[in-house]
């Protein structure tokens, strides 16, 4: 760059109105400048503009100011600017290489202690807001604090300190503020996602199909001890599975219609999937569940993909027994990557949706992960966690406004 080129930032604020744009770089046009950065934001109708200008060797800025200016004063905005020397532009070009993250927070109307402890949070942890966008849609004064959604999303530039205890600290203001938050490494297939993959039980759907089928069959103690037993270290997957897939022995096979009929899908399931399907995204359920009901999901929701486990019935009665291999974390994580694989997706362009630790594989293994109202040890080994709202809220994840949405058809 020529040491006789100035660069100069502009900074116009004020009321918005039509054609100010125009007007100003009308008034640039007169001259031989280059315009080497241009931002603008709008709230309630207050303008913030600004233009960062590189004039020629041998312009007049100084008479170019003056005139700009007096197109501001004829607007009624104001004009501040600031020369700007060839170092510091060369430094802020240089910054454009570092890392970039996405930090998506949703709450129950954001308050300003939420805000305060995520900007403190990012502050200390080295990253650098760039812009603010928010997701949810305009807040009407009718609506009280804490009786809407709200999501806001921060562009962030840099790299954690410490990655680990960046996502400790906003946990811990999380639990204390009431919110949920999302960090993710802004690149193109964070923008470009592809495939969603849903746990089923506790997760797509409000219930746990083999609870709900011990239930009728008279055995739910008995499920819930063999359960137990696997929390505690003494069963694996499989074998607690195919244990309790025994206690179902006798059980009629309409007892399968009878749960798929009166399952509820979870809240904002519905909306989700529509919207998914509406923008093209392939969707699937891979579950530790019974194919049975991911069947029943299939034809109800339009899901792609349905990978859970058979129970065997002859002569309309369960036989406690289970058909083919066993669906457990592992299984899920490796059916994950086969169905992408298949549609030609990248695994960085996934998302995996879940509840349980048998999520957790599959949960990292996908481009985004998240625990669904999870227990404490899958929310804090989860890349991110929804706890507070209901599906549906993984589409601000995804970077979609409640605009997009709604010009979808979807609200």
């Amino acid at each position: 760059m020529a040491s006789e080129n100035e660069i100069v930032l502009l900074n116009i604020s004020g009321r918005d109105q039509p054609g100010l744009m125009a007007m100003l770089t009308s008034g640039l046009a007169a001259y031989q400048v280059r315009l080497l950065d241009v931002g603008q934001a709008v709230i309630h109708d207050e303008l913030n503009l600004g233009l960062l200008v590189e004039f020629m060797a041998g312009e007049e800025v100084a008479q170019a100011l003056v005139e700009v200016h007096e197109i501001c004063a004829r607007a009624g905005v104001d004009l501040r600017s600031s020369r700007i020397t060839a170092a510091d532009y060369e430094d802020w070009v240089a910054s454009q290489g570092k890392s970039r993250h996405i930090l998506t927070l949703l709450a129950a109307g954001v308050s300003g202690p939420q805000i305060a402890a995520v900007t403190q949070i990012v502050h200390r942890h080295g990253l650098n807001i760039d812009s603010i966008r928010r997701l949810s849609g305009r807040i009407p004064l009718s609506e009280t604090s804490g009786s809407t959604r709200t999501s806001i999303e921060f562009s962030l530039r840099g790299e954690p300190v410490d990655a680990a205890q960046l996502k400790a600290a906003l946990l811990a203001a999380a639990d204390d503020l009431i919110f949920d938050f999302s960090v993710q490494r802004d690149s193109v297939y964070r923008r470009n996602r592809r495939l969603v993959a849903f746990d089923m039980d506790s997760t797509l759907i409000n219930a746990e199909v083999i609870d709900e089928l011990a239930g009728i069959h008279g055995v739910r103690d008995a499920v819930a001890g063999i359960t137990e037993r696997a929390m505690r270290g003494e069963l694996n997957f499989q074998e607690s599975f195919r244990a309790r897939a025994q206690l179902l022995k006798g059980l009629p096979e309409s007892a399968l219609a009878t749960v798929a009929d009166s399952v509820a899908l979870n809240e904002g399931a519905h909306r989700l999937i529509r919207a998914l399907k509406h923008f093209g995204y392939k969707t699937a359920i891979l579950s530790g569940g019974f194919q049975y009901v991911g069947e029943h999901l299939r034809r109800e929701l339009g899901i792609d993909y349905v990978f859970a486990n058979e129970l065997e019935v002859v002569d309309g009665v369960m036989t406690g027994e289970i058909v083919g291999g066993i669906v457990d974390a592992a299984r899920k994580a490796a059916l994950l990557e086969e169905i992408a694989a298949r549609e030609g997706i990248a695994l960085e362009q996934t998302i995996a949706i879940g509840d349980g630790a048998n999520d957790l594989p599959m949960l990292s293994r996908a481009g985004l992960g998240v625990a669904y109202h999870a227990k404490p040890l899958v929310k804090e080994s989860a890349s991110h966690a929804i706890s507070n709202f209901g599906l549906d809220s993984v589409l601000y994840l995804m970077g979609f406004s409640d605009r997009d949405i709604r010009e979808a058809g979807f609200d």
